[in-house]
């Protein structure tokens, strides 16, 4: 294959994200289309920065010759004052998960839902969505929200650490879908809202390898639910081991993962991304 004689420099900016798959999934779909790519992650724990440096670490970027960046936790939202420009999906859920510099502007976007999404699409196209639990109302929780209300979820209701993030991220939501019903939930009342739903959805960073664990008691599901992650180190996290060992459908990390990377490599390049092998690396690489 020919090789393009444009470049791409591209970071992604986050804490604890240095064993992240992302580099290596944009980089080898980025050969299969002869361009010269090059991925690196910037962690925040490694370089001893604070999030809140977010702004500082783009600009400097910018000036270096990046052509964009992702951006994870903890950072999907307080990138959004340094942005010149939000693009109408990202400015609804208040978070960016994907920056481009284009002419020496920071153009704001979000894949981070319609990757979701397309992991609702195809593995959980069947299943009931009437109510649906979801845990984490941050950046990531605002992209699983909308992907959720968009696939038809009549009752969604949202609970995170943080009292007040969860109702205003509920009462954001309701406002974009009006027709639907959107609730904060507090902790006295998740265990019975978790075991009367359809699903429940794990948008929190709770089971990452340097978080371990659980965001909840799993003895609480039940076999004719299905559950969903967001976490894709591990793959195979500790809610999804238990949602599976008693028969749940399960929708793994990874499609979001991927659903994303796929999204932001095409606004990156321009160039037409193939999903399904950009999936079948990333099993490769979980593999590994």
């Amino acid at each position: 294959m020919s090789i393009s004689s444009e470049s791409y420099l591209v970071g992604l900016i986050g804490d604890g994200i240095t064993a992240s798959l992302s580099p290596a999934m944009h980089e080898a779909e980025a050969a299969h289309h002869g361009l010269n790519y090059l991925y690196r992650p910037i962690d925040l724990s490694v370089i001893g920065r604070p999030a809140t440096d977010v702004g500082a670490l783009l600009m400097a970027g910018r000036d270096l010759g990046f052509n964009a960046f992702n951006i994870t936790h903890p950072c999907k939202q307080l990138v959004l004052p340094y942005l010149d420009e939000i693009a109408p999906e990202a400015q609804a859920l208040n978070a960016v998960n994907t920056v481009l510099i284009r002419n020496g502007r920071f153009i704001g976007h979000n894949t981070d839902q319609s990757g979701f999404g397309a992991g609702l699409a195809s593995v959980l196209s069947n299943a009931p969505m009437e109510t649906v639990v979801q845990l984490g109302a941050g950046g990531a929780g605002s992209a699983v929200s909308a992907a959720l209300l968009n696939h038809g979820v009549q009752c969604l209701f949202l609970f995170d650490v943080d009292p007040a993030r969860a109702a205003e991220r509920a009462q954001a939501m309701a406002r974009l879908f009006p027709d639907q019903r959107v609730e904060a939930a507090s902790a006295a009342e998740l265990a019975d809202l978790i075991r009367s739903a359809d699903g429940v959805v794990n948008a929190t960073p709770i089971g990452m390898h340097h978080h371990p664990g659980s965001p909840i008691d799993t003895e609480l599901l039940l076999a004719h639910q299905w559950v969903a992650d967001v976490i894709y180190l591990p793959l195979n996290t500790g809610l999804i081991d238990a949602a599976r060992a008693i028969g749940c459908k399960v929708l793994d990390g990874g499609h979001m993962v991927v659903g994303q990377a796929v999204d932001a490599f095409r606004l990156i390049t321009g160039v037409e991304p193939d999903s399904a092998r950009m999936r079948a690396h990333f099993l490769d690489l979980v593999a590994a």
